[in-house]
């Protein structure tokens, strides 16, 4: 009964808290789909926390869509073991480079004054989180190893079956324990997501590509000798 409402129910429950919610916010209050920054409180720990948290946090998730779109061919990557051992390591590489930017923003968080005064309590929330969510991950590398091979055979099937449908929990429901936290707590951050200042990946001003360009003239008064 419990993995029936994680997995068949929850999934489902959390898009649509998602959906309501963005369309909500941006009906109310667009200008707050922002990350409202604190980086002219802060700025040195603030840079060696984001930096490895978005690079490493964009190229986890491009790793999990390519293996939800591609999955035969990730199969017959992994098909040399030596192409496996190196995306298995890289796969761990980049979630301890997470882990590490995302303890940094905690600290920063917890023992920065003026930043600590400015954290609400969903973005703690937000942030202990994903550090579970991290956390699960790269236990999952290195206690549940080979991730990229049995992850294309379970989870890529079940998600699948999210889509079309015709759910099949029995995908995640053989899985360990460590990867039916980290999916779980992925649903949950994508059901908080429209409340949290995490929007502002949403907000990537694309309109920019194709708005016409702008001319900038600076006016100066001159100086009267």
């Amino acid at each position: 009964m419990i993995d029936l409402f994680l997995f068949a129910i929850l999934p489902y429950v959390a898009l649509a808290i998602a959906i309501i919610g963005l369309v909500w916010r941006y009906t109310t209050n667009q200008f707050s789909y922002s990350s409202v920054s604190s980086q002219f409180l802060e700025n040195r720990q603030l840079f060696w926390g984001s930096v490895p948290w978005h690079y490493g946090i964009i190229l986890i998730l491009l790793g999990h869509v390519i293996g939800i779109l591609f999955p035969s061919s990730i199969m017959a990557f992994n098909g040399v073991p030596v192409r496996l051992y190196i995306l298995e390591g890289t796969g761990l590489a980049l979630g301890l480079l997470v882990l590490v930017g995302l303890v940094l923003l905690l600290l920063r968080r917890g023992t920065n004054q003026s930043v600590r005064a400015v954290t609400s309590s969903m973005d703690l929330v937000l942030l202990l989180l994903l550090l579970l969510l991290v956390v699960t991950g790269v236990g999952t590398a290195i206690f549940d190893r080979w991730g990229s091979g049995w992850y294309v055979q379970t989870v890529t099937p079940y998600l699948r079956s999210l889509v079309h449908f015709s759910i099949k929990i029995e995908y995640m429901v053989s899985l360990p324990l460590l990867v039916k936290i980290h999916a779980v707590t992925a649903f949950v951050i994508l059901a908080i997501l429209p409340f949290t200042r995490m929007v502002h990946m949403l907000s990537v001003p694309l309109s920019y590509l194709w708005r016409p360009y702008q001319i900038v003239v600076w006016r100066r008064r001159r100086i009267q000798q």
